[in-house]
């Protein structure tokens, strides 16, 4: 069994502008987000090794919220997970493969969760 890392960041909430419907349109609506990166694994970890032996784990949180494109509408929520994977891949060529998870709160109804999950792998 080959040695793996993956960090993993849950349960972000932001609000995106994304939908095909017109009363999705326009408006941002609230989605929340989890992240796992597959990452190059170092050879060991000791309690010295620095930062860039690994991934910052806030990284995957700025994928999620400030590097989304303000004012761009995503139709689908699959965009929205494409643009987060490729943000990573184009923030470190460590990262070997993303899944993005994303549950579209707007339209739950009792605590459903609907959504998408996209995973990519470094091409």
């Amino acid at each position: 069994m080959a040695d793996s890392l993956t960090l993993r960041f849950a349960d972000i909430q932001t609000d995106v502008l994304t939908g095909i419907y017109s009363e999705e349109t326009g408006k941002p609506q609230p989605l929340r987000i989890t992240i796992e990166a597959d990452y190059k694994v170092a050879d060991r970890y000791d309690p010295d090794t620095p930062l860039d032996a690994s991934k910052n784990y806030m990284d995957l949180k700025f994928a999620a919220t400030d590097a989304l494109p303000e004012g761009v509408h995503f139709k689908l929520i699959e965009s929205v997970a494409d643009h987060i994977c490729e943000t990573l891949f184009a923030q470190d060529e460590h990262v070997l493969r993303v899944s993005v998870h994303i549950v579209k709160l707007a339209i739950a109804v009792d605590k459903e969760q609907i959504g998408i999950t996209l995973t990519r792998e470094r091409r």
